[in-house]
C-alpha cells in the first residue's frame, strides 16, 4: 500500500499510455476486444484516481502525493508530479470523463485500433498536465497532448475535418511557442536571482512570492 500511495500519480498517469502500447499487439480484426480492453483501461485509471480523493489531506496547504526523481539534473529538470486541490479533482475529472468518451465512441469504425491508441495517450497528457510540478515536464505533457487530438480531429472529425485539425496546429502551436518562451524565462530569471536554474514550479513560486514580500515592505 505504501508503494502504491507514493507512486499514485506515476500509476494514475501511465496506465493510458501503457494501455495504449498493449494496443499495438491487438490484430486489426478484433474490434470487439479493441473497444472492450481500452474502456478497461480507462475505468481501472479511474478507480486508482480515487486513491487519490481518498487519500487527499483537505487541510495540507501543500503539494500531496509527490514524487521527485532527477531527469536531466544538468538543466535542473526533474520528473516532479503532485496534486493541490484543485488539480486533484482536475485528474479526477479527466479518469472520469476518459471512460464515457471511450463509450460514446463505440460506433467508431474505421481505423478503430489507432483511435483508441490516440485516446489513450491523450488520457495520459491530460493527466500529466495537472500533475506536473516541473514546467519543462508539464510542456511536455503539454505537447503529448495536442498530438493525439491532432489525430483525432484530422482522422475522425467532420466533413471539414482536414482545415479544423491545421487551424488547431496552427493556433496550438502559437501558444505553445509562447508558452515555453515565457517559462524558459522563468527558468533565467529564477536562476539569475537565486543562483539556481530550475524549472520547479514550487521553487520558482516560493521565489516570486518571497520576492513580492520583499517589495511590499
Amino acid at each position: 500500500m505504501n508503494f502504491i500511495t507514493s507512486n499514485i500519480l506515476t500509476i494514475v498517469t501511465f496506465t493510458p499510455a501503457v494501455g495504449a502500447l498493449l494496443l499495438l499487439f491487438y490484430k486489426r480484426g478484433r474490434a470487439r476486444s479493441i473497444r472492450t480492453f481500452a474502456l478497461i483501461v480507462t475505468i481501472l485509471t479511474f478507480i486508482f484516481s480515487l486513491h487519490l480523493i481518498v487519500r487527499f489531506d483537505s487541510s495540507a496547504p501543500d503539494f500531496q502525493f509527490g514524487v521527485t526523481v532527477p531527469w536531466i539534473p544538468s538543466y535542473g529538470i526533474d520528473y516532479a508530479m503532485g496534486v493541490d486541490g484543485i488539480s486533484v479533482f482536475l485528474i479526477l475529472l479527466a479518469t472520469l470523463l476518459s471512460p464515457l468518451a471511450i463509450l460514446a465512441s463505440w460506433s467508431v469504425h474505421e481505423r478503430l485500433k489507432e483511435y483508441f491508441i490516440f485516446m489513450l495517450l491523450l488520457e495520459t497528457g491530460m493527466i500529466g498536465v495537472f500533475a506536473s510540478l516541473d514546467l519543462f515536464l508539464f510542456y511536455v505533457f503539454w505537447e503529448i497532448m495536442l498530438i493525439p487530438m491532432y489525430f483525432l480531429i484530422g482522422v475522425w472529425g467532420g466533413e471539414r475535418r482536414v482545415y479544423a485539425a491545421m487551424k488547431f496546429v496552427l493556433y496550438t502551436m502559437i501558444g505553445s511557442v509562447l508558452m515555453l518562451v515565457a517559462i524558459v524565462a522563468l527558468y533565467f530569471l529564477h536562476g539569475d536571482a537565486t543562483g539556481t536554474f530550475t524549472f520547479s514550479y514550487p521553487q520558482i513560486q516560493s521565489a516570486l512570492a518571497s520576492g513580492r514580500a520583499r517589495a511590499s515592505q
